[in-house]
């Protein structure tokens, strides 16, 4: 999920890619900090079984129909796409031998050959095409739909077919866009690009529902024989047919998931866990001393918010602008990233990363982020002389995610200057949590963010704002943002396009719908049995690297 750099095999993918792939590479080798040296030389058992933490999946592991980070760790190991990502972020070439445009509007893509699934079913030009088409049809409402949305034939309203795909032979095709995208191939290795094999397919070509519950891919590890047990753990162990860069060097995974973080942690320091990709906040002052060399600390790709919908009694109109300013203004930021996060994140100044590529710092409206009390108290008033404020402010949250010290801290901060009855609401398991948002029955505020899917601004702001778009949660809309989304996508360079999307942020800052709270750092742990340890851009290990 991630970013930049130029493929192993440098294809014709339009000036505007190379550009942002290159700028992208120097961003992202931004500072980190490690009490060892990722985990020292390998140790070379390629049978071992690396045990690591990870959460229960929102819904089936259909690749397109997943936009969570548990579910998206599982479907990275499994599938090889068109492209992956490096420990920087750099895209690779995987599945694909190339991709080339003379455009940025129509792309030919050409497949390695001879590649198969785990179940036998070739990798071929077929297997993209009806997976793309599965995920844009309308009737099958898969989560990440819109990311196909520039492909000619895609429609919101009604089932139709993506035109724009055509198959060329078995491992060629090519892909025509509505307008042209200069970062159409950095978002491929994203896995709502994965391909899917035959038979995943009904009659129709869809997708069963069965297929989520025993996925089948063509990436560096398998889920093994009856390997998933829900809300428990996933069994993956290494695909031998599997012949890409990211070749595993152990025998498989056991991804376990756990009901908090702090539990992971204690089965890292009694030896029970191989690698934590986040060390709690309730370790952050003893981690260091606990682990020895054994930890990493490193910028990510993270955002943190926290999401107010527009339906919710007194956040409408007028009156929830004032409310929603007020409530960023009461939040002492600064005060909460020290003290309870332990230099571990960063006060946000804009709506991405300081990892990626358009990050910017000098905003219009970034104010409303700075710890303003009295400012915020004036426009709570100003929001109850239009409508009184009644009943109280909840920020629900997943209790297995390490959240509840920020909530709590953040809540304070409300009551303290606002004077309301603020509270965090949790809920014990992150599927659950998720499934409450998609569903819309969730009925308080919730913690929000992003974790990079590819290396582009864009990324941090489409999928969240844009109107429909697969993660806006908020259901937020503005035909000002969507126009200028919409520009910088088609926008002949990155500085181009980055000058549309920094217009957009500051509309968000104006309309709020999130609250930024913060960046947050990878800070992970790992015991003395593993070796090859690395934590990628986007805050997920390397698990295919590690030995033991």
């Amino acid at each position: 999920m991630f970013t930049k750099g130029i493929p192993v095999k440098r294809s014709r993918i339009g000036l505007g890619f190379i550009a942002l792939a290159a700028a992208s590479a120097l961003v992202l080798s931004g500072c980190s900090s490690s009490g060892g040296d990722k985990g020292g030389d390998a140790k070379g058992d390629s049978a071992a079984i690396i045990t690591v933490n990870g959460s229960e999946p929102e819904s089936g592991l259909i690749p397109s129909d997943t936009n969570e980070v548990g579910g998206g760790r599982i479907l990275d190991v499994m599938y090889a796409g068109l492209y992956y990502y490096d420990a920087k972020g750099n895209p690779k070439l995987d599945a694909a031998e190339s991709v080339e445009s003379t455009d940025s509007k129509v792309f030919t893509i050409k497949l390695k050959a001879d590649q198969k699934f785990t179940n036998g079913d070739p990798v071929d030009a077929e297997s993209f095409v009806a997976a793309w088409n599965d995920a844009a049809k309308f009737s099958n409402a898969r989560k990440n739909a819109s990311w196909f949305s520039n492909i000619e034939g895609f429609d919101d309203t009604k089932d139709a077919e993506l035109t724009g795909l055509k198959v060329v032979d078995d491992t060629t095709f090519t892909v025509t866009l509505k307008s042209a995208q200069s970062d159409f191939p950095l978002q491929l290795g994203y896995s709502s690009f994965y391909p899917v094999p035959k038979s995943a397919f009904d009659a129709d070509g869809n997708i069963t529902k069965d297929y989520g519950q025993n996925p089948i891919g063509n990436g560096p590890y398998k889920v093994a024989d009856k390997g998933w047990t829900h809300k428990v753990k996933i069994e993956m162990v290494k695909n031998d047919d599997y012949k890409g860069d990211r070749e595993a060097k152990n025998g498989g995974l056991s991804i376990v998931f756990y009901d908090s973080y702090d539990a992971a942690y204690a089965d890292l320091l009694g030896g029970n866990l191989d690698v934590l990709d986040q060390i709690p906040d309730t370790a952050y002052a003893n981690y260091k001393d606990d682990l020895g060399d054994r930890w990493i600390n490193q910028p990510a790709a993270i955002f943190q918010s926290f999401t107010i919908p527009e339906r919710l009694d007194h956040f409408a109109g007028e009156e929830g602008q004032l409310r929603r300013e007020a409530i960023s203004r009461a939040i002492n930021r600064p005060q909460i990233t020290d003290k309870i996060f332990a230099d571990t994140r960063t006060p946000a100044v804009d709506w991405s990363s300081p990892v990626i590529n358009g990050y910017s710092d000098s905003l219009k409206g970034k104010d409303v982020l700075t710890y303003d009390p009295e400012k915020a108290k004036e426009l709570w008033a100003k929001a109850d002389a239009i409508s009184p404020w009644t009943g109280k402010f909840q920020i629900a949250y997943n209790a297995d995610g390490g959240h509840q010290g920020w909530v709590d801290a953040v809540s304070n901060d409300l009551k303290n200057t606002l004077g309301i009855d603020a509270s965090g609401a949790p809920n014990p398991l992150f599927g659950d949590f998720r499934q409450s948002i998609t569903d819309r029955s969730i009925q308080t505020a919730f913690r929000s963010g992003w974790q990079g899917d590819y290396p582009g601004l864009s990324n941090f702001l489409l999928p969240l704002y844009k109107t429909g778009a697969s993660s806006n949660d908020g259901d937020y809309s503005s035909a000002d943002v969507d126009k200028l989304l919409d520009e910088g996508v088609a926008a002949k360079d990155v500085d181009a396009a980055n000058e549309k999307f920094h217009a957009a942020e500051e509309i968000l800052f104006k309309d709020l719908p999130a609250i930024p709270l913060w960046y947050q750092n990878a800070v992970a742990g790992y015991s003395d049995a593993v070796s090859g340890v690395t934590i990628g851009w986007n805050s997920v290990p390397l698990y295919y690297e590690i030995t033991k």
